[in-house]
């Protein structure tokens, strides 16, 4: 298992570099930075050129990628273009959008793998029927519309909750905004489970256990529940990384500064060394996702061990 570990995180490095190169290489060529830093009005040439030197535009972008994976290496991001350091908006909205993406997989996991089991173990019955139009409908449904349905329900006609969420971002506070963010792939991991239990059900081991006369909650626990998962968590565990990079609709639905807020702004105006910084740290959350998805098959299945 260890050799398998320090294989793995070696084979992170070549992904790494090439992920970031293809990342630096599209933002750069969004537009002029510079342009989007002056604003509607232009900068003129003299205030341009001391910007781009102050920021190293002004060099090869080759050259600008080296020098940016130097400080990387060195935990120096950047600095935003108002002059913030980018490991500081980290240090804010990064926190914001794990709490939001722990609520999302929090509710995927309960609430998926449950509608999940029990339509797998009921299927072909309307409850099964009811949940597989139900998920459809709901992967059909844009998220921004399912935010901003809830949001106007919920929050504006109902005043169940508020309908921004406070600078503190509290659980209490993310549990819709979870649900909106989690709704596309808590239909997939419904529909994932079900299937995986459906197949799973008629085989051998199964039966094998049902002839013992294990207690049913005992076979469909141990035996059938934990084999069907392994297609649901490598489903999850990439989903992970996507939650963080995808939560911009959501996190602009309901004023949530957190990743997708500041990706958004970056976008906007261009700062390429916030985009790049935090997409820079949303490839490490991808591939250390990817790398705990693969250690949790050897303990779902006893039958898969890693040299």
């Amino acid at each position: 298992m260890g050799r398998y570990v320090v294989r793995r995180l070696l084979q992170m490095i070549p992904v790494f570099i090439g992920s970031t190169l293809l990342i630096f290489l599209m933002v750069n060529v969004m537009g002029d930075p510079i342009a989007g830093l002056c604003g509607d009005k232009q900068c003129d040439a003299a205030t341009s050129a001391q910007l781009k030197k102050e920021f190293g535009l002004d060099k090869p972008v080759w050259q600008q990628y080296l020098t940016y994976m130097g400080h990387v290496f060195t935990g120096d991001f950047g600095t935003a273009f108002n002059g913030q350091k980018v490991t500081e908006l980290m240090a804010t909205a990064f926190p914001v959008t794990i709490r939001l993406t722990i609520v999302a997989i929090l509710i995927e996991i309960v609430i998926g793998i449950t509608l999940g089991v029990i339509t797998g173990l009921k299927r072909g019955r309307p409850v099964d029927t009811s949940v597989l139009l139900l998920s459809l409908v709901v992967i059909s449904v844009p998220t921004f519309v399912t935010g901003l349905l809830l949001q106007l329900l919920l929050g504006v006609e109902w005043g169940w909750i508020k309908p921004s969420v406070s600078t503190d971002a509290t659980f209490g506070e993310l549990i819709v905004p979870g649900l909106v963010l989690a709704s596309v792939s808590l239909a997939y991991v419904t529909r994932l489970t079900r299937t995986s239990i459906a197949e799973n059900r008629r085989s051998d081991y199964v039966r094998t256990a049902v002839a013992k006369g294990l207690p049913r909650q005992r076979v469909i626990v141990r035996h059938l529940l934990r084999n069907s998962l392994i297609p649901v968590v490598t489903f999850i565990g990439t989903d992970i990384g996507a939650l963080m990079g995808g939560a911009i609709v959501t996190e602009r639905i309901f004023n949530i500064h957190g990743v997708g807020y500041q990706l958004y702004q970056g976008i906007l105006r261009q700062n390429t060394q916030t985009v790049v910084g935090f997409v820079t740290v949303l490839v490490l959350v991808f591939l250390l996702a990817n790398l705990l998805v693969d250690l949790l098959y050897a303990v779902l299945d006893p039958r898969i061990r890693y040299a």
